[in-house]
């Protein structure tokens, strides 16, 4: 379906297409759901045709702007050989080092994505909330049944990520059209019933709403702003899914869908139909639908929430490729789509929280206040980094970068003002989340560079090393060793160490050096052998950032290794240090127990590169930060 470069081949865009209803537009698929019945609590005394025909007219230009043009246009533009997400914006643009030149970029681009995890543990719990609320409408005598229900559902929701995003895909974009068509067809019933929302197409009776507001605007906004809270996600699941397939989808399928849905509800504002607190979606149906609709909104929901769960799985692996996060264990779900993963540490942690937090608010319209505070933020950020991917990167000229930029600005702005409205209701909780793993993602890279400075001022000569290998001072043990080092040097302090500790070095050894580009995929040489004496070579092996090495099969048909038997007997040596803190570390106690405990618990060499386990060994070095 998708290429190395995360290209869909011609014949699989319809497929890839239908794939992307169900992986990537769950969110805002789902957002009619609750937007509506947000907005209607935020209008207050408006009259009803004002109120309506105002609000659909700032949820039609919020689409618009936001996601037709923004992200569907322009952020998906930016990608990084196809992979989206606010790291790969971030790498793309020059800015995913930490040091000099770089620290705003870089921590706009980090605090980017590590909101989008604190948002995540939200999405899953107010969406599958509001669609078992809809059973309120048709009877209160199933109420007490929702808060199990929806906890059941999210269980199973994370317990069936380990089979991957294709089998998900497959089964849940058919359900996802199905509810497209369907909200389309009930929305175009109440257009039908009311044209006057047609009218909402006019710009001017959204900002009038908002005048009018006054100081209630920002109230508004914030319930406006839940109708485009998965377009992040849509550029985070590009590499899974491909550009064009998910544009397709887009303006062929979801935005008809969801804007004649959107103006069906402002119909029933209009004649009174929807009183305050009601819900305006499911009163667009008969009677008789409302349980099968019930049903339908439980199923899409379970699928929005996947759209971050697996957006979230592939930031994890950028971060942790690009150095900003521990080694997690990650697993491949497709033998055909390179990009399909399941991380089992996010998805534990992620629906620990979607639990937790749908125990603690119990109910749709107390998780509002809570939802959009972060991907707002992130919003914000991923327009910034935008803006000099369009002015550096692209070399647009100022005149086209200048308007476009604070077009977004605005919008984007408007948005986190308003949400910043509801920290005190609940939107502290993803924001504080955010800013945690943020600080992790700082001290993990700063910890890292302090381990390396650290060994690297203990490091003995090589030159003495050297001489004695060529004066035959060691003692050559039949065999073949390779020593995996991640740092600059051509023969790691760790190895002297050993050899001269164990008197003897294999016959032929490989010193080999992993190096992780700023660029999703290596696509050009991977493989780099250099000579150093007799028996010596330095390998490095550059992997991209969203690439999972396999060493083994990486070194086959290798000369330095030797003839295939030697290869197929190598053994694998590697560290694992132990981080102790130094009394008068300047890097802080805190921070050095930190990433003491993340190195710890990182995953292990021979999981991180499909290591033999029987021939690798781990050699125990002790650390003081």
């Amino acid at each position: 379906m998708t290429s190395a470069a995360g290209k869909t081949t011609p014949p699989a865009v319809p497929l890839a297409a239908l794939t992307a209803l169900g992986i990537v537009y769950g969110d805002l698929g789902t957002s009619p759901l609750y937007t509506m019945q947000t907005v209607v609590a935020a209008l207050g005394g408006t009259s009803p045709a004002a109120g309506a025909l105002g609000s659909l007219s700032l949820i039609f230009w919020t689409l618009l702007i936001t996601i037709s043009v923004k992200y569907c246009l322009f952020v998906m533009r930016a990608d990084n050989q196809g992979e989206g997400g606010i790291l790969a914006l971030m790498s793309l643009v020059g800015m995913s080092d930490w040091k000099r030149g770089a620290y705003l970029g870089a921590a706009m681009g980090l605090l980017g994505a590590a909101l989008i995890y604190g948002d995540g543990v939200i999405t899953p719990s107010i969406s599958v909330l509001s669609a078992l609320e809809g059973v309120n409408v048709a009877t209160t005598a199933l109420k007490p049944m929702i808060l199990p229900l929806a906890l059941l559902i999210l269980v199973v929701l994370f317990l069936v990520q380990r089979f991957g995003t294709a089998t998900i895909g497959r089964a849940f974009g058919p359900i996802m059209l199905v509810w497209f068509v369907a909200i389309g067809v009930l929305g175009l019933g109440g257009v039908i019933r009311h044209p006057v929302v047609l009218e909402a197409v006019n710009p001017l009776f959204g900002i009038r709403l908002l005048v009018s507001s006054g100081p209630g605007a920002f109230l508004l906004l914030g319930g406006v702003f839940l109708c485009a809270t998965g377009g992040e996600a849509l550029y985070a699941d590009m590499g899974h899914i491909g550009r064009f397939p998910i544009q397709l989808a887009w303006y062929g399928v979801v935005l008809p869908s969801l804007l004649l849905s959107y103006a069906g509800q402002a119909g029933l504002l209009i004649d009174g139909q929807a009183a305050k607190g009601a819900n305006p979606f499911f009163l667009l149906a008969p009677g008789w639908a409302v349980i099968p609709l019930v049903v339908m909104a439980t199923l899409a929901t379970i699928i929005a929430s996947q759209a971050i769960i697996t957006g979230s799985f592939s930031m994890t692996r950028q971060a942790m490729q690009l150095g900003w996060l521990p080694g997690f264990d990650i697993r491949q779900t497709s033998a055909d789509v390179y990009g399909q993963i399941y991380v089992p540490v996010i998805n534990l942690l992620m629906a620990v929280g979607a639990l937790g937090i749908t125990l603690a608010f119990q109910s749709s319209a107390r998780l509002a206040g809570a939802y959009g505070a972060a991907v707002s933020t992130t919003m914000v950020l991923t327009t910034l980094l935008l803006f000099r991917a369009m002015h550096v990167t692209w070399r647009w000229p100022l005149w086209i970068v200048v308007p476009v930029a604070t077009l977004f600005l605005i919008v984007d702005g408007g948005f986190f003002l308003a949400n910043l409205a509801k920290i005190a209701d609940g939107g502290w909780i993803p924001l504080t989340l955010g800013f945690a793993i943020f600080g992790v993602m700082i001290t993990w890279r700063t910890g890292v560079q302090a381990m390396r400075d650290k060994l690297s001022s203990l490091s003995e000569s090589t030159d003495d090393f050297l001489a004695e290998l060529r004066t035959n001072k060691v003692v050559r043990a039949p065999g073949v060793a390779v020593y995996l080092t991640r740092g600059g040097n051509r023969i790691p302090q760790y190895v002297k160490e050993f050899v001269h500790n164990m008197g003897s070095m294999h016959s032929t050894v490989i010193i080999l050096s992993l190096q992780f580009e700023e660029q999703p995929r290596v696509l050009d040489e991977r493989c780099t052998v250099s000579p150093i004496v007799d028996g010596l070579t330095h390998v490095t092996l550059r992997y991209g950032f969203v690439e999972v090495p396999n060493i083994p099969a990486a070194l086959e048909g290798l000369d330095a290794c030797g003839d295939r038997r030697a290869r197929e007997n190598a053994v694998f040596f590697g560290t694992r240090d132990v981080v102790l803190t130094d009394r008068h570390s300047p890097f802080g106690r805190f921070r050095v127990g930190l990433f003491s405990f993340l190195h710890k618990n990182s995953v292990r060499l021979i999981d991180r590169f499909n290591l033999p386990p029987e021939r690798t060994v781990e050699i125990s070095r002790l650390v003081k930060l």
